[in-house]
């Protein structure tokens, strides 16, 4: 009798992969699992992302326990962003240049030198808040190079295919991060201190150079770039400006970074003195802001193909600011955590939508240089809101500084969407 031969890899069906000698179905809803770079990319990101949260609750709650100040934690949340400002732009350059890979490699090692640093200066009780600023501007710059990096290396793990499903997964990843950081965070902030939050983060990024180290890429065949660096952002500049749709989502994403999401910077301020409670509580709504996430995340995942994506994120970036208004003047402990479940809910609906959106509407020449304009409008322009609701907090009060971020963040998407209706239509 003929010996049979097991299929080859390639004619396997689209939702089906190897492992060993099995065969499991994926669901639709992770269809992007099935590729082996990918199952690598996100196993490193989800203990990596779980790291960074660590480190964002304890940044926080550190930078307000020595300095008292809501002031300080917007100069410090925008000492981050500034660098993306000044350099994300020439970062999309780098990204449709070089190798992704690599690339990342190196910010990844960066990003976990810092963490380390910051954990050293706290082990050590020598820790000022303009230590924190100045770790905060070199991480800055790391993600200038990252953000892009990260975003445009998904198609080459999964295709364009599998390219709206990976970002979904992304960021139910990034969010799962959320919800399991912030509740060991919550709980070492409490026993161990803020050190062990930054040294653990700093360990977490390991997983991530791992997976990059154990990935088989083909190799890939870079078209010689004759034009000079400054004549490739040009150009990335000129095709944004002539596509409506895209450029309005990147107005999109700086509206909603730079006025709503900035309301996260004053957080532990606010949850100290609007709602009296703790750093256990600080870390619980936070952690309950990424179930949000999470559950949006999953819905994009099952539904996303079926959705109209425009019309869903068009709702869901107005309702974001309603939802922050409520949450502003809310004392009571328990309702602040039904409000941010749904803060959780509609953020990332826009920041996934706003993603996929953009990643499937535009040419992969070019995926670098657009892609670092997003990191730019979502991560750029949040100093300026930081420090905003940092110092009116001050001047104002907390809860009005709140409400009045939204109502602009309200009016001017709004403003958007009515001036291009062509996102809507977007699927």
């Amino acid at each position: 009798m003929a010996r049979i031969e097991p299929p080859r890899t390639p004619n396997i069906p689209p939702h089906i992969f190897p492992l060993r000698t099995r065969q499991f179905r994926v669901p639709k809803s992770l269809s992007a699992l099935r590729h082996r770079n990918y199952r690598l990319f996100i196993v490193g990101q989800l203990i990596a992302t779980a790291g960074m949260w660590m480190q964002i609750i304890a940044q926080g709650w550190l930078v307000y326990e020595i300095s008292g100040s809501e002031l300080a934690l917007g100069v410090v949340s925008s000492a981050s962003a500034i660098p993306v400002l000044l350099i994300s732009p020439w970062g999309g350059v780098i990204v449709d240049r070089v190798s992704k890979r690599h690339l990342l490699m190196i910010t990844q090692s960066s990003s976990m030198l810092l963490a380390f640093i910051l954990s050293a200066l706290v082990f050590t009780d020598v820790v000022r808040v303009w230590h924190v600023v100045l770790l905060a501007v070199a991480m800055g710059v790391v993600s200038s190079f990252d953000g892009p990096a990260r975003q445009a290396f998904v198609v080459e793990m999964v295709g364009h295919e599998d390219l709206p499903n990976a970002i979904a997964l992304n960021s139910m990843t990034f969010n799962s991060g959320r919800i399991i950081g912030p509740a060991i965070g919550g709980v070492l902030l409490v026993t161990l201190g803020a050190a062990w939050c930054f040294f653990l983060n700093g360990l977490s990024i390991m997983a991530v150079l791992i997976s990059l180290l154990n990935m088989n890429l083909p190799v890939s065949k870079r078209k010689r770039e004759s034009r000079s660096a400054r004549q490739q952002l040009t150009s990335g500049l000129a095709y944004v400006q002539h596509e409506p749709e895209l450029r309005a989502l990147l107005l999109m994403a700086l509206v909603f970074s730079t006025f709503g999401t900035s309301y996260a910077t004053i957080l532990p301020a606010f949850v100290d003195k609007v709602l009296a409670q703790s750093a256990s509580a600080y870390g619980t709504i936070n952690a309950i802001t990424g179930m949000g996430a999470v559950t949006a995340a999953f819905f994009i995942a099952q539904f996303g193909e079926r959705i109209p994506r425009g019309r869903v994120l068009a709702g869901a970036i107005l309702i974001f600011p309603v939802i922050l208004v409520v949450f502003a003047y809310t004392q009571p402990y328990y309702l602040s955590l039904a409000l941010a479940y749904g803060l959780g809910i509609t953020f990332m609906l826009v920041f996934t939508l706003l993603n996929t959106l953009l990643q499937t509407n535009l040419r992969d020449e070019l995926r670098g240089r657009v892609l670092s304009l997003y990191t730019l409008t979502f991560f750029g322009f949040a100093p300026f809101g930081n420090l905003l609701v940092g110092s009116l907090s001050e001047a104002i009060g907390i809860s009005p500084t709140l409400v009045l971020s939204a109502s602009v963040s309200f009016l001017l998407a709004a403003l958007i969407l009515v001036t291009t209706p062509g996102v809507r239509r977007l699927i």
